[in-house]
């Protein structure tokens, strides 16, 4: 197997995604307006982000062997994504979330349903995988696995991505922030997890846990960088005229953040490509339809005069 850039831990789910013109009360009936069904989940959706950028992925994960599972391996396997070491566990299902978004506003009603697929164990992961990558991905889903996963990559030299998402955080989490490198995370989980509201006090505290780098992410308010050496900055987010769908903004901030760190760039050249990225994604229903690829980034980019970079 090639040498993989990047190593995705996490739940892959199916997402069934139906744009409407309002969200419906009772028992109204109302004809949709769009409606798309791809694969979905934070990890795998930046992981997928990555893989459209041109970074060598592989996921890591167990599915069921129901339509939802097979549906959720040929996407990765159509994107380019390695599913080798993703676990079959028969007679099990994968999860699924409806998703209804309202059009002009962008408004979202979710309703999920959880797969029966059995968490990974530490003894179900690949460890020369994870060792030999360049970054391990997570979100600290696969609870014990996820630490174990860290763990050697620490020892191996690879560095570790944490993705903390709005209303996703949970103590359990804690322990996972000693153990990573790169932590970018909703402004929601920084004050959850800090008890801070002020956006550069919650990043301290978070980089007092271990990362050398903390990102806060906060919607159409940008997102604001903070590495242990050099300096803050914020990252206005890029407007658009006409927003479809906001699902998988973020995780498209992940995967474009992480494929310019591997490229070496400046951490401003860095959030702008990830910010650029997350604007495209919204154009599109769904989190994936729209993840872009790596020229169609550098082409919007060069038609818009950067923001400026403000300290944070």
């Amino acid at each position: 197997m090639p040498k993989i850039d990047v190593v995705g831990l996490g739940v892959s789910t199916v997402d069934i995604v139906t744009l409407v013109d309002h969200l419906p009360v009772q028992e109204e009936i109302q004809r949709a307006l769009d409606m798309t069904v791809q694969g979905g989940g934070p990890v795998a959706t930046a992981i997928v982000a990555l893989a459209r950028l041109g970074a060598r992925v592989a996921m890591l994960d167990a599915v069921g062997d129901d339509w939802r599972s097979s549906l959720i391996l040929e996407e990765f396997e159509r994107e380019g994504v390695e599913t080798r070491h993703v676990k079959r566990c028969p007679g099990h299902t994968s999860a699924t979330a409806c998703v209804l978004v309202q059009r002009d506003t962008g408004a979202r009603a979710i309703v999920y349903l959880p797969g029966t697929t059995p968490e990974l164990s530490p003894g179900d992961l690949p460890r020369q995988a994870i060792e030999s990558a360049r970054i391990l991905h997570l979100n600290g889903r696969h609870g014990e696995a996820c630490l174990e996963a860290c763990r050697w990559a620490r020892l191996a030299g690879v560095l570790v991505s944490f993705d903390g998402g709005a209303d996703r955080y949970r103590p359990e989490m804690r322990p996972i922030l000693p153990l990573t490198d790169i932590c970018i995370v909703a402004r929601d989980f920084a004050e959850k997890f800090t008890q801070e509201k002020d956006i550069p006090a919650s990043a301290a505290r978070l980089l007092e846990e271990g990362p050398r780098l903390i990102a806060v992410t906060d919607g159409t308010h940008g997102s604001w960088v903070f590495p242990r050496e050099g300096r803050a900055f914020h990252q206005p987010a890029y407007r658009l005229s006409q927003v479809v769908d906001t699902t998988g903004c973020g995780d498209a901030y992940h995967g474009a953040f992480l494929f310019g760190l591997l490229q070496g760039w400046p951490l401003e050249r860095v959030a702008s490509v990830a910010s650029a990225a997350a604007a495209l994604n919204a154009q599109h229903l769904g989190g994936r339809r729209g993840l872009p690829r790596l020229d169609e980034v550098e082409a919007f980019l060069s038609l818009r005069q950067a923001p400026q970079d403000g300290e944070a």
